[in-house]
């Protein structure tokens, strides 16, 4: 029996692999989850069959010893770890195109002798730890997210959004955090435009299919989300269904959460990383 937060609507990528864990809420050991990676056959970056480990004694970072060994570093009872290993169970392609683009980007850092990470890096690292895909058959959904027009949207609009818009969260602290919301919990959006029929498919179909386009993002056009403001901020419990309070049009009005355009551009243009706090 999965833990109560696994009942929230934004889970739903991850519901068969929460049915695994038991009724205490407790995490799934390293072996259960090493036998689902092996049972599907997920593979990181570099081709390696993925095994979850504890850290230390490889001398690699993160990326690097998952990219040539398969080995994800995983701390025991630890949830931020435990669900970055269900994200590679869930999104196996995205994950492993993230780790291939962030082991591309560290062979060039070592080939010009610099010790930064630049911006490429920390725009894979925000949407590992924070993504999601905005999916919608409607091109003026995700308009009004651009705009920051949330009230617009997640009230106005609130009925079209729910047929013609899914969020599917794919960052593993962002999982860690919805287990205990908090005002102003932001997700780092990219688009995925698709037609009305796809808005129909079985949920599996739908997460492989989000996961295979996603992986294509980040593997296709190496010229693609090379910033961390490429990603638009999405403030998730604005979404229908996702907290309780939103139920009523008031809360669309607190700043803390939904604030303007304006806002965040003048904070761009002072140097200030508002995206990473909204």
């Amino acid at each position: 029996m999965p833990p109560a937060f696994a009942s929230q609507l934004l889970f739903a990528p991850l519901a068969p692999l929460l049915a695994h864990l038991p009724g205490s809420g407790a995490l799934l050991e390293i072996e259960p989850l090493n036998a689902l990676a092996t049972e599907r056959g997920i593979v990181s970056g570099g081709g390696a069959q993925i095994r979850f480990v504890v850290p230390g004694a490889s001398g690699l970072s993160y990326e690097e010893r998952a990219y040539w060994l398969g080995e994800v570093e995983t701390r025991p009872g630890n949830w931020h770890d435990g669900f970055n290993a269900l994200v590679w169970l869930a999104y196996p392609l995205t994950k492993a195109a993230l780790n291939a683009r962030h082991h591309a980007a560290m062979a060039g850092q070592r080939a010009a002798q610099s010790s930064e990470r630049g911006p490429l890096r920390d725009a894979l690292t925000q949407f590992d730890e924070c993504g999601v895909a905005v999916v919608s058959s409607r091109l003026d959904l995700w308009e009004e997210i651009r705009a920051h027009r949330w009230k617009e949207i997640f009230w106005n609009k609130r009925a079209e959004a729910q047929r013609n818009l899914k969020v599917f969260v794919f960052g593993h602290a962002s999982f860690d955090m919805l287990r205990t919301p908090r005002i102003g919990l932001c997700g780092k959006a990219l688009f995925l435009h698709v037609d009305n029929a796809w808005l129909e498919q079985p949920a599996p179909v739908q997460l492989a299919d989000v996961d295979a386009r996603m992986a294509q993002r980040f593997s296709g056009d190496l010229q693609a989300y090379t910033r961390p403001r490429d990603f638009h901020p999405l403030p998730l419990l604005g979404i229908p269904g996702v907290a309780q309070d939103n139920e009523f049009p008031v809360y669309y009005d607190d700043p803390r959460q939904f604030r303007p355009l304006r806002l965040v551009e003048k904070a761009s243009q002072l140097g200030s990383d508002i995206l990473a706090d909204f």
